[in-house]
């Protein structure tokens, strides 16, 4: 089983999902260029809500995600999410 996740955006296509941010929000990027970066907000009445936010947004939201990981001990995921931080912004 594949832990990739992938959205499709109406305007900018095929996204792929590099972290949770929270519990009902998520940090997504481009498919192909990993230029563009969106927060999915997943709204009971809206559905899918895709926020537009800066690389350096995005790159902070990584690494906090990445310091939670190392907190609690989480050494796969945190493994997983250190390669995704030099992909995408290294």
């Amino acid at each position: 089983m594949s832990a990739e996740t992938y959205l499709n955006h109406p305007n900018f296509g095929m996204l792929f999902r590099i972290c949770m941010v929270d519990d009902y929000r998520e940090l997504f990027a481009t498919l192909y260029a990993q230029r563009l970066f969106f927060v999915v907000n997943a709204d009971k009445r809206k559905g899918l809500v895709f926020d537009p936010i800066g690389r350096s947004d995005a790159r902070l939201m990584l690494e906090n995600r990445m310091r939670l990981q190392r907190r609690i001990g989480s050494s796969d995921e945190y493994d997983r999410l250190q390669l995704l931080y030099k992909q995408t912004f290294q």
